[in-house]
């Protein structure tokens, strides 16, 4: 698929297995300032990274036969990463996303460059990269840096489920390393795309989590014997927030034609996780729309530096690379995301409390049977633990590089937490599904709504009905992949 000029959070949930390219106009932008970089630096003149060093080195001339070097030693040195090797899906997000920074044309890169990206992505040559390493200023430097190795065929690359020497792969795969030439190194290095890529990434997966919560939510209700009555328009009306409009509008299209609703309830009201659902999911609807916004401005900009402008017949060393607009809606997104597990939580508890007739922790024989008993402690474990991945990463910030870096965003360190705390939003609604189901059992004949009925019974093709105490983590990973999907596929 081609890469359009402007890609959004839409259209990179649509791509497929087959590949993506860069359109003529992408690569007559690379060549057309690529050529303009060849013919400033045939002057003599002097710019920072292009033929300068780096950082404190700023003001340390380079000569001209050094500078292919002086890029490829940049690469070498900057690969200084630890940790846990990023995951394949984020690493591909961030080539794609590296050669789309450097198809906007004010990079100063071949083309050659941005396909060799584009080649390693439609052919699932990977790179290895690792978690920890970059400070989200100066770009993604470290985890950058082991991204690019394997362009000119250094490094290490997972391809078909190996991880191998990047030489070795390139040659099997039929593609040539392509050594570095002046302002390459740098610009591969600066960048936010391992940022982006994991916001990307959250993004996605918010989005469905966040149906899935109201989907869970609702048959929640039908389970619990709550009402339906504080999800009609005429509350939400007056106060339009867009997502809690859209949330108590999606809940009563879930609950319509319940025969559960019809049944008359003794309660006057029923606790906050069920009741305020619009007010608390449609709040954190809200937020994933606005950091959508942000993170498509960002994954279609220019971050690294210097920028070559032809245009304008400059070349500018500028701050570009710095991850703070990242960092600060990334935790943000994180603490939206971690109410969704939050709330899911409390309706958990409460389905297992043994209220509103159903029997203690859900179990057909308490007693004999402890029913959905640790599943809640499970929860409630995976609850606290998000609540300490929402400390901001953001607040942080340590000088570098002799003091030349003195202001950094830790957006990076935000957005490898966030990861595995959507991981875990998912882990607590897949716990809630189980329980949810178990208690639409219990209040067989009645039925749900058509909706929500094919929910349970696609579940159920998964994972049955507890009749007795079994080996439950079997039960949470099977309900865990099947959130996998997105809802509206089943409904």
């Amino acid at each position: 698929m081609e890469l359009p000029h402007h890609i959004s959070i839409d259209f990179l949930q649509t791509l497929s297995d087959a590949g993506i390219s860069l359109s003529n106009d992408a690569f007559n932008r690379i060549t057309t300032n690529r050529d303009y970089l060849e013919n400033i630096l045939s002057k003599g003149e002097t710019y920072y990274g292009i033929n300068t060093g780096f950082g404190s080195l700023c003001n340390v001339r380079v000569e001209d036969d050094e500078l292919a070097d002086l890029q490829l030693n940049l690469v070498r040195s900057h690969a200084c990463g630890m940790g846990d090797e990023v995951p394949e899906d984020v690493v591909k997000l961030m080539l794609l996303l590296k050669a789309h920074g450097l198809s906007q044309g004010y990079s100063g890169v071949r083309k050659e460059i941005v396909q060799q990206l584009v080649d390693f992505y439609n052919k699932g040559i990977i790179p290895v990269v690792y978690e920890l390493g970059s400070l989200g200023a100066s770009g993604d430097l470290a985890p950058l840096a082991h991204l690019s190795l394997p362009i000119f065929g250094e490094g290490k690359v997972r391809y078909n489920g190996a991880v191998r020497d990047s030489a070795e792969v390139l040659k099997e795969a039929g593609l040539e390393p392509i050594p570095l030439t002046a302002k390459e190194g740098l610009a591969l290095l600066n960048g936010t795309q391992f940022m982006s890529s994991y916001a990307t990434w959250a993004l996605m997966q918010s989005r469905k989590l966040s149906a899935w919560a109201d989907v869970i939510g609702a048959m929640s209700v039908d389970g619990f014997y709550a009402k339906k009555d504080p999800f009609k328009h005429s509350v939400h009306r007056v106060r339009p927030h867009k997502g809690q409009i859209d949330t108590a509008q999606q809940l009563t299209q879930l609950l319509e034609g319940s025969a559960i609703q019809n049944i008359k309830k003794e309660q006057v009201q029923d606790p906050y996780s069920f009741r305020c659902m619009p007010q608390v999911h449609g709040a954190s609807k809200d937020v994933i729309d606005n950091v959508t916004a942000i993170v498509e401005t960002e994954i279609n900009s220019v971050t690294d530096n210097p920028i070559v402008f032809h245009d304008e017949d400059e070349i500018i060393s500028g701050g570009n690379f710095h991850g703070q607009s990242l960092a600060l809606n990334l935790d943000f997104l994180a603490i939206a995301m971690s109410e969704l597990a939050n709330i899911s939580e409390r309706r958990t508890y409460l389905l297992v409390s043994g209220q509103r007739n159903l029997p203690p922790f859900l179990a057909p024989n308490a007693g004999v049977n402890s029913g959905f008993m640790i599943a809640q402690y499970t929860a409630a474990a995976i609850v606290s633990q998000n609540k300490q991945l929402c400390t901001p990463a953001s607040a942080d910030s340590i000088v570098s590089s002799n003091g030349q870096e003195d202001h950094v965003s830790m957006g990076a360190n935000a957005a490898t937490k966030l990861h595995k705390l959507i991981k875990n939003v998912q882990r607590v609604l897949a716990i809630e599904l189980l329980t949810a189901a178990q208690a639409l059992d219990m209040r067989r004949p009645e039925k749900s709504s058509e909706a929500i009925e094919k929910i349970h019974t696609a579940l159920r093709q998964k994972v049955s009905f507890m009749e007795a105490d079994r080996l439950l983590h079997n039960d949470m990973v099977a309900a865990e992949e099947f959130l996998a999907q997105h809802p509206n596929d089943l409904i």
